[in-house]
């Protein structure tokens, strides 16, 4: 199965990475300066999972072929541009599998590629780039999980499956993978809106007046949407909301402390609309969310 892997930053450099480890058929396309970069230090890896290297990369920076397998990677914000940069890639036996946070995405693909080509997706890690394009795995978690958008496994997801399966990471395919996103949504949603509230770790919040109580508060608003329309993720994660030893943030708040862009409206906004579609009360949220607008405001001035 010939891939193509949009992006080599954290996301995309670490399974696409696996992927290379494990003798599979994978073509990046990036940007110019990334492409500069690993033609000229290929691809490393180093975590806790195991360390992975290899100069025997192959990088793009446009496609000129079709490729079986299309993995999106980039940022919610940036999902126009890099929709049209492997439109090039996307013939009529290709899949697309998108990595991106939250839900929104999914129509804008099937829009652009045909329905019939979008697959569902998440994955589950904590990872960054080094100052010289090293992947630094944060933690032991780098699952994925990939399925049809309409239920049951296929021959493609089969095939998915058996192209994974050897990779060093948790690799799955599910026959619910919309309710294993709501689940992710939630989570996700959660530790951003509480960690970029404060602009502190779980473990900060948890440990001031008040702070678990309104974890507490967060997470249940962020379930009740779910709830309302029809997915029941695990309550589980709440728990980890309160953990004051814990110094988890969200990739969104340590982007605000870097003055980055952020996915406000893809993971937050998205989900206050949802709410409101099921009249489902969101005090919190709405706070989260005008703090983030705020805050995108400020970086464009």
């Amino acid at each position: 199965m010939k891939t193509l892997v949009l992006g080599a930053g954290a996301v995309g450099g670490y399974y696409g990475g696996r992927l290379v480890e494990a003798g599979r058929d994978v073509t990046f396309l990036v940007r110019p300066k990334r492409a500069e970069l690993m033609r000229k230090n290929g691809l490393k890896i180093k975590g806790e999972s195991g360390d992975f290297e290899s100069k025997n990369i192959q990088v793009i920076e446009a496609p000129e072929k079709y490729y079986d397998l299309v993995i999106l990677t980039c940022k919610a914000w940036d999902l126009d541009g890099a929709m049209e940069s492997v439109s090039g890639a996307v013939g009529p036996d290709s899949t697309v599998l998108p990595l991106l946070n939250g839900m929104s995405h999914l129509q804008k693909m099937k829009d652009k590629f045909g329905a019939e080509k979008v697959i569902g997706g998440l994955c589950i890690i904590s990872s960054t780039l080094d100052s010289d394009g090293t992947i630094l795995h944060l933690n032991d978690k780098h699952g994925i999980k990939y399925g049809e958008l309409s239920g049951p496994a296929t021959d493609r997801i089969n095939a998915i499956d058996e192209l994974f399966k050897p990779t060093n990471c948790h690799s799955k395919k599910s026959d619910e993978i919309i309710a294993d996103m709501w689940e992710k949504w939630v989570m996700i949603s959660s530790l951003a809106a509480l960690t970029t509230l404060f602009g502190a770790s779980i473990g900060e919040i948890a440990s001031a007046p008040y702070g678990e109580k309104i974890a507490d508060l967060i997470y249940k608003e962020c379930l009740a949407t779910a709830n309302a329309h029809g997915f029941k993720p695990s309550a589980a994660f709440g728990e980890r909301l309160r953990d004051k030893a814990s110094t988890l943030k969200a990739s969104m708040c340590r982007d605000m402390e870097n003055g980055n862009q952020i996915e406000a409206d893809q993971i937050i906004g998205d989900l206050v609309r949802k709410a409101e579609e099921k009249k489902v009360p969101v005090p919190y949220l709405e706070t989260v969310y005008c703090n983030l607008k705020v805050y995108e405001a400020r970086v464009l001035r």
